[in-house]
């Protein structure tokens, strides 16, 4: 049995790009499309006998009818080609009030064949072209349905965090009780793994994520466990494979360094998942490349313009096509001899390009150990609320309140 894990396409995610003027959509929005669109084809083209989405299909939790439109394209195509799918709910799929649908359930209301929608814990068995899998779902938690109100009234933070965390391994274990041994099973999750590596959704989290143990995770019930919600892709736990295929698409420079793509599992045959092998491979797709071009310019130094321009053109093979960050350190005196025109034309391959200026006299402000210094331009409302924050020493249990509350005004909901 083969199947394609992927996850956290965040359709809407529009930064560094610009209106394309062929469809007049985002041309961002393109470029997640035409990732989507590998992951399609290569489904299509092996074929797989089940594809599963971990969660988050679109940035926001209230998507535009054109990015639900282009989702629903592509899902459709799978389906239409006999290849069922299984779409997980995660946090970004949620909407803002216990009542609203999910952006996802549409397929669930219409029926639509070989697509199935998770948004609550279950285990499906479902159909497919080399027998049947079971798949244990655990949907990202709205805590108000596994812990009531009676429950947390008494408890700070930290406490309901555990008891969150506590409600979902208790999931886990029900479902791998439940499981038939001899048919393969796949625990699907959109969660955070504790010790997993943090990719540009850390830019968004604010302490409150719950976190489950690898072991809570890996139980050997379990063929493959199936991960979403972290960007970067990575293999958890070995045995079962525990994995995060990461964004299919590189959302900002957090992500520079991360190859993009999604997993293709095989499943032998066997009794028993002790029985059963498993073969799980990485296949990249051809994200956006993120490019930061780093300069020093010297006190003294007569042209720094020309400084700059040399360290382009040694990197110019990295530009074309690119979203190129292009980061100047320079002394006060030298902050206004820097002729962005030329810097500009010089990288006029690139895809989009920002210029970012440390004047090395004037004072900067950092967030934390996982933002860089930035100019306050630079700085997204959330981080310049975390600075503030910082700044005015707000107790921690404070600034979460208030995080929470920006995060829900700004419409990205957490992390």
């Amino acid at each position: 049995m083969k199947i394609l894990h992927f996850a956290d396409l965040h359709l809407g995610v529009e930064s560094y790009g610009h209106i394309d003027p062929a469809t007049g959509l985002s041309s961002r929005l393109l470029d997640f499309l035409r990732v989507f669109d590998e992951v399609v084809d290569f489904a299509l083209k092996e074929p797989v006998d089940l594809v599963l989405f971990a969660g988050d299909a679109y940035k926001s939790r209230e998507p535009t009818p054109t990015q639900q439109r282009e989702f629903a394209k592509r899902i459709n195509r799978l389906a239409a080609g006999g290849i069922p799918v299984f779409l997980l709910v995660g946090n970004h799929d949620l909407p803002n009030a216990v009542g609203k649908a999910t952006a996802t359930e549409i397929f669930d209301t219409l029926a639509i064949k070989n697509v199935t929608v998770s948004g609550r814990p279950a285990v499906y068995r479902i159909e497919t072209a080399s027998g049947p899998v079971q798949v244990a779902s655990l949907p990202w938690p709205r805590r108000s349905s596994l812990l009531s109100k009676e429950e947390t009234k008494d408890l700070n933070l930290d406490q309901v965090k555990r008891r969150l965390e506590e409600a979902l391994t208790h999931i886990i274990e029900v479902h791998a009780a439940g499981l038939d041994p001899a048919v393969p099973a796949v625990l699907a999750a959109h969660v955070w793994v504790r010790d997993a590596r943090l990719g540009s959704e850390r830019g968004l989290t604010i302490g409150q994520d719950h976190e489950l143990l690898p072991g809570d995770v890996a139980n050997p019930a379990f063929d493959y466990v199936a991960l979403g919600h972290i960007h970067k892709g990575q293999v958890v736990k070995e045995r079962p494979p525990v994995v995060y295929s990461g964004s299919l698409e590189r959302l900002d420079f957090n992500e520079e360094a991360d190859e993009k793509g999604f997993y293709v599992v095989e499943i032998g045959s066997g009794n028993s998942p002790a029985e059963r092998s498993v073969e799980y491979r990485f296949r990249p797709v051809a994200a956006r490349r993120f490019v930061t071009i780093s300069v020093t310019v010297e006190a003294g130094d007569i042209d720094p313009t020309a400084t700059v321009l040399t360290t382009i053109n040694r990197e110019h093979e990295r530009v074309p096509g690119a979203i190129v960050r292009l980061e100047i350190s320079l002394p006060a005196e030298a902050a206004g001899l820097v002729r962005d025109a030329e810097l500009r034309s010089a990288l006029s391959e690139a895809y989009h390009v920002t210029i970012a200026r440390e004047v090395r006299e004037a004072a900067r402000t950092r967030l934390g150990n996982a933002v860089a210094t930035a100019t306050a331009e630079e700085l997204t409302p959330l981080d310049a609320l975390k600075t503030y924050l910082e700044t005015k020493k707000v107790p921690s249990d404070r600034a979460s309140v208030l995080l929470d509350h920006a995060l829900h005004l700004l419409g990205d909901g957490p992390a």
